[in-house]
Parts: structure tokens; sequence; C-alpha cells
């Protein structure tokens, strides 16, 4: 059961905890009216939280993705890697997309609303869906006729689907160690990459806290090391204007 949960995820192991914590706080609550003849050992119901390691795409990974990756889903993935949105973030609702204000709007984790203005890659990915389906942005065509389903027809992309696919995906191009979140990751250290700005980026990632941007900051790495370079230079340059007054 341990080993389930850790590979369910460090968010279930949260919640689990959290759950746990509560109960604690309950039970010694209740000791001054009530006898536990058999009170659990909390420490051994507390589940270990994996550290999430942010993970990005490289050498050719991207592109062999792209080999192996249907048609008729690309244009989901190509949102994913644009917007570090989450995979269920990802399942976007015409109703959500505004052109007139050009907006995306959609409820996010927590029930934050998220915004993104329909950029001009936003735009490439979405105008060409329309008319595919009248509620949600991304269908696939199936490929066969079966249990409702009829070959050639566009249906919605479910997350069940969606997680199937990215299982086949993977395996098919080698890709390996890469979860679908860890496009969010690739977006996330890409653009702290890019702009140097750790707020900037908790925006565009819609992150509450910046605590929760700083796993990226290791990226920024090599920025810190041309600072003590900077330093370094100019104490040579003002001890060489030193000797020259002296």
């Amino acid at each position: 059961m341990r080993a389930r949960w850790w590979h369910g995820g460090a968010d279930i192991a949260r919640a689990v905890n959290l759950l746990t914590a509560q109960l604690k706080t309950l039970f010694r609550r209740l000791r001054s009216r009530v006898r536990f003849e058999h009170e659990p050992e909390w420490r051994k119901l507390w589940l270990p939280v994996r550290q999430e390691h942010p993970r990005e795409l490289v050498g050719d990974e991207a592109e062999r993705l792209e080999a192996v990756m249907r048609d008729d889903y690309a244009p989901l993935f190509a949102f994913a890697m644009a917007s570090g949105l989450r995979q269920s973030e990802c399942l976007l609702r015409w109703s959500e997309v505004d052109w007139g204000a050009g907006e995306i709007r959609k409820t996010g984790k927590g029930g934050r609303l998220i915004t993104k203005a329909i950029t001009p890659t936003f735009r490439e990915i979405l105008w060409p869906l329309r008319g595919h389906h009248p509620e949600m942005v991304f269908t696939y065509i199936a490929v066969r006729t079966h249990r409702g389903w009829v070959k050639g027809r566009r249906y919605p992309i479910t997350l069940a689907g969606l997680r199937a696919h990215w299982h086949r995906l993977r395996k098919r191009s080698g890709v390996t160690g890469f979860r679908f979140h860890d496009f969010r990751h690739d977006f996330a250290t890409k653009a702290l990459r890019v702009t140097r700005n750790l707020k900037l980026v908790q925006r565009m990632l819609n992150h509450a806290d910046i605590k929760h941007t700083l796993r990226y900051a290791h990226v920024l790495d090599s920025e810190v090391a041309d600072a003590f370079e900077q330093v370094a230079e100019s104490r040579k340059k003002s001890r060489t204007k030193l000797r020259k007054v002296g």
C-alpha cells in the first residue's frame, strides 16, 4: 500500500498526511472526554513525500515524441508545451476561450482562476480546431467502430484517453522518466532560463506561492557564477587603479 501511494504522486501523499494530522488533532482533543484503548500509532501512518526534481526535454526527446505522435493529438500536446498548464487544465472547453477578449479563462488547481492571453502561438494551435466539437476544444478521430464510437468520427479527448495515449507515446518514442506533468516543468525551466525572472515565471505558472517556483531556480546557477566573476573582475580593476595612483 505504501508503494502504491508513493507512485501515485507527492500530492496524494501530502493529502493523506494532512488527513492523518487532522485525525491526530481530533483524537488529542477528545482525550479529556473519551478513553481510547487502541489509538493509532500516527508515525507509522505517515507517508513519505517524494521530492520532485524538475525534468525537461533534452537532446532529441521532443523530436522523438513528435515523430510518433498522432496528428489528432498533436494540438493538445503543442498547447501543453506552450502553456505550461497542468494535464487536466489542458482539456479546454470552447466556453473558456474568449476570442473577442483575446483571453483563455478557466478554473485551475485549488479553484484559482487561470487567465492566459491568446498569443499568436495559442491562436495558431486553437483556431484550426473550431467546428470539430461544439463543447470541447481538443478531439481525436476514432480509428475503429467500438462501444458506441464510430470509426472516422471525432470525440472529445478525455483525461483517461489522454493518459492512455501518453503511455503509448512514451513507449514508442523511447523517452523514459518523463511524465505528462513534466511538460509543465519543461516550460517553467525554459521560461526562467529565458526571462531570468522568478516573479514573472510564478505568474506564468499561476503559482499561489513563489516557493513553488523556486524549485526551478537552479537554472540561474550560471547567472550566479557570472556575478561572482563580475565581482572578482571589479576587484582586480580596483587594485589596478590603486597601484596606478600609488
